[in-house]
């Protein structure tokens, strides 16, 4: 079963951090993607920039672009897992490894269904 992993943090947290920080926190979160991707269970990741780069797109027909993220939060989406595992509580336990790297992020744990034709990951559920 695939599961994504967003983590989210307060706004303006993550660019306060100085390039040490950032290298250090990039680290230890390296180290946990390395061993998911060694046990084959880590899809893509990545590390969103920040909402104030952002834009969104609502509306009707072609939509409206407007500046920023969809709604007012203190929390943003800061970067998403996606991860292949048996349970739940195994995703979980992946994501109680990344919050120890980083413990002032919040990680939501979400599943996964994939509905593109032509787009199905093999799953190890699957096969």
């Amino acid at each position: 079963m695939y599961y994504a992993i967003l983590a989210y943090h307060a706004a303006g947290v993550v660019e306060s951090w100085t390039e040490e920080e950032d290298a250090a926190l990039m680290t230890d979160l390296l180290k946990v993607n390395d061993r998911l991707v060694q046990e084959k269970s880590l899809g893509p990741a990545a590390r969103l920039g920040p909402t104030d780069r952002a834009v969104t797109l609502r509306g009707k027909g072609d939509g409206m672009v407007t500046d920023g993220p969809f709604a007012e939060t203190k929390e943003q989406l800061l970067g998403f897992y996606v991860v292949d595992f048996p349970t739940l509580e195994e995703a979980v336990a992946a994501a109680r490894e990344l919050r120890r790297a980083n413990p002032t992020a919040v990680y939501e744990i979400r599943p996964i269904s994939l509905y593109l034709p032509g787009a199905a990951l093999d799953s190890r559920d699957d096969g």
